[in-house]
């Protein structure tokens, strides 16, 4: 299987060609939240990515540049967000927020409930799927 550094093009294109793949199967997110995020530290490009997740249409939209109008705009580093997006380590989050090295501006309560779903992935057999293909393309 071909892989992908994380949120890099081809890493953001192929997790959304997954992703629609299974969108009639899978379960809507049980939180709407609309949150932009700024990654520092990437390892290619200026080192920045402006990136985010949507999750008003009930399933999970992730995409680079900024919506209008977010609930929240969050700050961390590129190995924070890879250990969350990717491998899901919800202590990685909570570890990373209580040392300062996640900003949030916004509301984080839906930062939050969105944390405590899992997105879904923990409950839907269809997520855990997504999930698996993402963490295997992932380089």
């Amino acid at each position: 299987m071909t892989s992908f550094p994380f949120l890099s093009d081809e890493w953001m294109a192929e997790s959304k060609r997954i992703r629609d793949e299974y969108r009639d199967r899978a379960a809507d997110v049980p939180v709407s939240v609309r949150m932009n995020q700024v990654v520092k530290d990437v390892p290619f490009g200026d080192g920045v990515i402006h990136a985010h997740i949507d999750t008003s249409s009930g399933q999970l939209e992730l995409g680079t540049g900024h919506l209008e109008s977010p609930d929240l705009t969050v700050t961390l580093g590129y190995e924070t967000a890879r250990a969350i997006l990717v491998d899901g380590d919800a202590q990685a989050a909570l570890n990373a927020f209580m040392s300062g090295r996640i900003k949030v501006d916004g509301d984080i309560t839906k930062m939050l409930a969105l944390q405590t779903t899992g997105m879904g992935a923990t409950t839907d057999p269809t997520a855990l799927e997504i999930v698996r293909r993402i963490q295997a393309m992932t380089a």
